[in-house]
């Protein structure tokens, strides 16, 4: 019978989907994420693997699998497999799109208020020393009405962030190698410009684009020195799109006003420094974290294997397999 290793415990409605199907499914539990000797030593019997993001699936991932027929990524990202090298070994690789995109456009736009307000910082004042009462000049935050917001990438998730915005009264700028029909940039208020025009005028910058090797450090110390003082940067992407240690320096010396990051470029870590600094919000990859888009996501893997299983084409393959 053909095994199914799932390294981290998904929404059961996958497992229900799997069992019924017929398919034996080898579930890792551990509270962390799977070692990749632990991973080694289950991999080497199966023939569809369903894993998260977080797990690296390299070249001796995938010679330890030499039943191997299907990587069902769980998640819209796949930059954690190498999927040239499962393609010449006639893998297909699959990943989880467009689910997300609700979700991970109302953690981003919830994250620019809570720093434009400085929400999180208040609730944590409130924790410790609390304050003396209403001042005028007490704790002063910016409204987003009449701001420019600077949305680097326009797909799903970047068109979704823009929807929600335009309800806030901020005028959009958009860049991205290709640009939107006009009927799209006038029903989402966008307009098109250069990258580097969108860094200078923006007073938040938002980041909505996968990871490759041309979005490494997209941004790093020049674009920094180039936003405006009170401008903030918000990453709900991927973490290593930015130069993290750019912009530690660019905070410190007061180069832009804060910044809010959901992802980090040496993820699960973050710089201890990123920790100390108020003007600064971090939360652990909560991007798609609902029960909607995960369970969304569930029922994409477990039907991807199932197609896989009865030798049909699977939904959303991003590599070309030599099959």
């Amino acid at each position: 019978m053909n095994k199914i290793l799932i390294t981290a415990e998904i929404p059961e409605r996958a497992q229900e989907m799997l069992k019924h199907a017929g398919l034996n499914v080898d579930v890792f539990k551990g509270k962390k994420i799977i070692e990749h000797s632990v991973l080694l030593d289950k991999i080497h019997d199966a023939s569809f693997l369903i894993t998260p993001l977080s797990t690296k699936v390299n070249k001796e991932v995938i010679d330890h699998a030499p039943k191997l027929k299907l990587i069902a990524n769980f998640g819209a990202g796949f930059n954690n497999i190498d999927t040239a090298y499962a393609a010449n070994k006639g893998i297909m690789v699959t990943n989880t799109p467009f689910v997300s995109t609700v979700s991970t456009a109302e953690v981003t736009v919830g994250l620019i208020i809570s720093l434009l307000h400085r929400i999180p910082e208040g609730d944590n004042l409130m924790r410790t020393s609390g304050f003396n009462g209403w001042a005028p000049l007490f704790f002063l935050g910016h409204e987003l009405s009449n701001k420019v917001l600077g949305i680097i990438g326009m797909g799903q998730i970047g068109q979704a962030v823009a929807e929600r915005m335009k309800a806030f009264g901020v005028r959009i700028l958009y860049t991205q190698n290709h640009r939107l029909n006009l009927q799209r940039e006038s029903e989402l208020g966008a307009e098109y410009v250069e990258k580097n025009m969108l860094i200078q005028n923006s007073d938040i910058i938002t980041l909505h684009l996968p990871l490759s090797d041309g979005t490494h450090h997209l941004l790093g110390a020049n674009e920094f020195k180039s936003m405006k003082k009170t401008a903030v940067l918000i990453n709900a992407a991927r973490g290593p799109i930015i130069d993290e240690n750019a912009l530690l320096q660019a905070l410190l010396n007061h180069d832009i006003a804060g910044a809010a990051l959901d992802v980090y470029e040496k993820e699960p870590l973050v710089a201890d420094e990123f920790k100390k600094l108020k003007n600064v919000i971090l939360t652990p990859h909560i991007g798609n974290a609902t029960s909607e888009a995960r369970d969304a996501m569930a029922e994409i893997v477990a039907s991807n294997v199932i197609a896989a299983a009865q030798n049909k084409k699977p939904k959303y393959i991003v590599n070309d397999t030599q099959d």
